[in-house]
This record gives structure tokens, C-alpha cells and sequence, in this order.
């Protein structure tokens, strides 16, 4: 059975990638994580867009032979500097990723299901670039996920495009 990665995986890789492109400058076309499993997971970094205040990336979803549905999708991180003093991350949740509707999952009803396991990861992921530019501002990560060919993530972090969508601004 060949192994792939989460989609959790995926957006900590992305989000880690947008980050380092944010306060680095310079692109990246590959970038490392550790997974919990222990696994390094060398993610491609795809579709980069670089603004003054944000960075936007995505790393494509490989669920190896998981018959996952979202297999194939591009999950995209769109890193943005917040400049308040603090040093944290928020994420957030947006368009395609499920509102908790009942108690049972490990987040509140109410709130994005972004599980805390993706959400440390991504947490991680950022906080590690942050400590390498000695970041002492905030980066807000907002998550969104479609089912489909592509999604996206915004850290303020998101996930999903469908094709018809050529411009990513549009979406916001």
C-alpha cells in the first residue's frame, strides 16, 4: 500500500512554504515538515503568489492509496502579516470547511472542523518561520476546503477554487 499525506499535512506544508516566502522574500519550490507519525513530508509548492502584505501557495493533496476525495486537490495557504505586537497564530475557518453542528468533535459547536491535531501543525509550521526571522508580529491563518479540483488556504489560512475560477482574489 503506498502511503500520501493529510490534508492537514498538506496545508501545515503550504502554510510553512507561505510563511518563509512572507518574511524571507524569496520563493520556494519545495519545503519539509514533520508529521506526527514522524514521517517528513517534502511538500512541491505550487501555484505561488507573492503581495506586499501576503503570500499565497498551495501544495497538492496525495492521499497515496486512500480513497480519499480529496486526492488530487491543491490546498492553498495565504500567509498575511498582521502588525499588532503579538506573536501568535490564528487560524480560521472559511468558505468549504464544515461548522461543528454538535458536540463530538474536538472543537467547539460553532467553530470551523479544523481539529486541533492540523491545527498545531499548522501552528508549528508557522511559529518555526517565525523564530527564524525573529517575527514578533501575529499571522492569521484562514482554512477553507472544497471538495474538487482545487482548494485553497488563507494564513490569515483557506483551501478551494473550482476550475472555472481563474482568479483567486475573486473568491475572497
Amino acid at each position: 500500500m503506498r502511503n500520501g499525506f493529510t490534508t492537514g499535512s498538506c496545508a501545515a506544508a503550504a502554510s510553512k512554504a507561505a510563511t518563509t516566502m512572507l518574511l524571507g522574500g524569496n520563493r520556494v519550490k519545495t519545503i519539509k515538515i514533520d508529521t506526527p507519525a514522524g514521517i517528513v513530508f517534502e511538500a512541491k509548492i505550487e501555484e505561488t503568489s507573492i503581495r506586499e502584505d501576503e503570500v499565497r501557495c498551495a501544495v497538492r493533496k496525495d492521499a497515496g492509496d486512500d480513497p480519499d476525495i480529496t486526492d488530487g486537490t491543491l490546498i492553498f495557504a495565504t500567509i498575511r502579516l498582521i502588525r499588532d505586537g503579538r506573536k501568535e497564530v490564528r487560524i480560521e475557518g472559511g468558505e468549504g470547511v464544515g461548522i461543528v453542528t454538535r458536540p463530538g468533535l474536538d472543537q467547539p459547536v460553532g467553530n470551523p472542523a479544523i481539529n486541533s491535531v492540523p491545527r498545531a501543525m499548522i501552528t508549528e509550521a508557522v511559529c518555526e518561520v517565525m523564530a527564524l526571522f525573529d517575527c514578533g508580529d501575529s499571522v492569521s491563518a484562514f482554512l477553507e476546503e472544497v471538495l474538487g479540483k482545487f482548494a485553497y488556504i488563507e494564513v490569515q489560512l483557506w483551501t478551494s477554487m473550482d476550475d472555472s475560477t481563474k482568479n483567486w482574489r475573486d473568491r475572497k
